[in-house]
């Protein structure tokens, strides 16, 4: 079994030490001095490392942390002497799991492991920085794979979440592994340790000033680096191994390409169908169709009509988000583009949450008496619908956080056996097992859909399928947005 060495910070003493170049970590970015007075020209570094730009403030270099261990290979590559200081990482004493590892989750650990590596020249022993991201579908023990990790590398990781919810599940499952203090950056407190958790958001705002704190970092639903804020995350840190997480890692906005170059291309993909019968759940998806009643359906018309009549005259297109963005600043000052999103809102509150949908709801209900079922919609009011016409606890984001851990705890027990959600289920938390899962309403992202469908594939005790229902409002926009998440 290859164990990986400590990604510790190597500082070798050079002959001569004004000859050196010098590494250090400043706010997000790796200083460079010394680089113009020694054998290698900035131009031949740049083939290795493109980032890498003049700093007039100091007569040197910089390159974003990001590229600390492409630099450090670029650099392995030459005789120049090199006074790297960049990490400053805390002594982190052996790490134990008490896991074992099943065969695909083994599978995906070595491949990550076997990732590129950087070295530090012929006279240190090679360390190796893997880096790259895993696609599992949910329930499959993602955390497990990652838990190791941490436990071969041995050395002080970040742990990167997008909630307090999973915040709070690793920071248990971290300590109760380890048995060890771990830190934490979120939901009020700001504590580091060698080995810290931490929301998306505050590490956004403390990536800087700990970004040399870390030889590893682990990004949990890693597909959030995807956005804007949130992928300056993984620019500030300086941690060489870097290990994404996810169900689904391509994104629709093609996003999923930054996320390669700032935690590591796609490195190892495990399919729900292949997990299927043995280490989760056989499971089928139904589709079923209803009918807008025949005042629905002439509402639906009437609004959908004044939509897309101002689309026409306006030509916006709605083929992306930003042409959404662009409808919503023109109803800031355009009475006609208020009523064309006012209209759009109310077809898509009839064909999300038709009478239709309500009825199959309930004969899906009555189907499944005995069973733990999550009723999925796209928007709290109808989640509070189903709530109120069938006597269903419901967890939306407007829930707090202790009545959510007493519902799912409830759930959990048996207590209840059907929740509704409105997006919140989708990721981030630990639901309890539930063998039914029926889509009310959803948008067209096949993340949402993977997540959704893996909140009831968890191995069953009785080896019975699980199932998914979609109730889909036939000849509507739905039907366009159902076939996006299924292609």
């Amino acid at each position: 079994m290859w164990v990986c060495p400590r990604l510790c910070p190597v500082t070798p003493t050079p002959a001569d030490e004004s000859t050196a170049i010098e590494l250090r970590y400043e706010d997000g970015t790796i200083r460079i001095d010394g680089l113009e007075e020694s054998s290698i020209s900035p131009s031949s570094l740049r083939t290795a490392v493109p980032d890498l730009e003049t700093d007039r403030r100091t007569d040197g270099f910089r390159v974003p942390a990001v590229r600390y261990a492409a630099l450090r290979a670029a650099l392995a590559e030459t005789d120049a002497a090199v006074d790297d200081r960049v990490l400053d990482l805390e002594s982190v004493s052996a790490l134990e799991s008490a896991y074992e590892l099943r065969g695909y989750q083994t599978t995906a650990l070595q491949t990550w492991l076997e990732t590129d590596c950087w070295t530090d020249g012929p006279a240190e022993p090679p360390g190796r920085a893997p880096a790259g991201v895993l696609e599992l579908p949910t329930g499959s023990g993602k955390t497990v794979i990652a838990l190791t990790a941490i436990e071969r590398l041995s050395v002080p990781t970040l742990v990167v979440v997008p909630t307090i919810d999973l915040l709070e599940q690793w920071q248990r499952e971290l300590e109760r592994e380890f048995d060890r203090p771990i830190g934490r950056f979120g939901g009020g407190e700001q504590r580091l340790e060698p080995i810290t958790v931490s929301t998306y958001d505050s590490a956004y705002l403390k990536a800087d000033s700990v970004g040399d704190r870390f030889g590893c970092v682990v990004f949990d639903e890693a597909h959030h680096l995807g956005g804007e804020g949130y992928r300056e995350i993984a620019r500030l840190l300086a941690a060489p191994a870097r290990l994404g997480l996810t169900a689904t890692f391509e994104r629709p906005d093609g996003a999923h390409e930054v996320i390669e170059e700032i935690v590591g291309p796609l490195v190892h993909r495990v399919d729900v169908d292949e997990l299927a019968g043995d280490h989760l759940a056989n499971y089928d998806v139904k589709r079923l169709e209803v009918s807008l009643t025949p005042d629905e359906r002439e509402e639906y018309e009437r609004n959908q009509e004044l939509f897309t009549d101002y689309l026409a005259r306006s030509n916006i297109e709605m083929r992306s988000g930003s042409d959404y963005q662009e409808l919503v600043k023109r109803s800031g000052t355009d009475p006609d583009a208020r009523e064309a999103l006012l209209a759009r809102q109310r077809a898509r509150e009839l064909m999300f949450g038709s009478e239709a949908k309500l009825e199959a709801l309930a004969k899906i209900l009555d189907d499944h008496r005995g069973d733990r079922t999550i009723v999925f919609t796209a928007h709290n009011d109808l989640a509070y619908d189903v709530s109120e016409r069938f006597l269903i606890p419901t967890i939306t984001h407007q829930t707090g956080a202790a009545e959510r851990r007493e519902i799912l705890e409830r759930f959990r027990e048996g207590s209840y056996t059907r929740i509704a959600t409105s997006n919140v289920l989708d990721e981030g938390v630990d639901v309890p097992d539930a063998n039914v899962a029926v889509v009310l309403s959803g948008s067209g992202s096949e993340r949402e859909f993977v997540q959704r469908l893996g909140r009831i594939l968890r191995p069953k005790s009785d080896g019975g399928r699980a199932i998914l229902y979609e109730v889909i409002s036939e000849n509507t926009g739905e039907e366009r947005i159902a076939g996006r998440r299924r292609d």
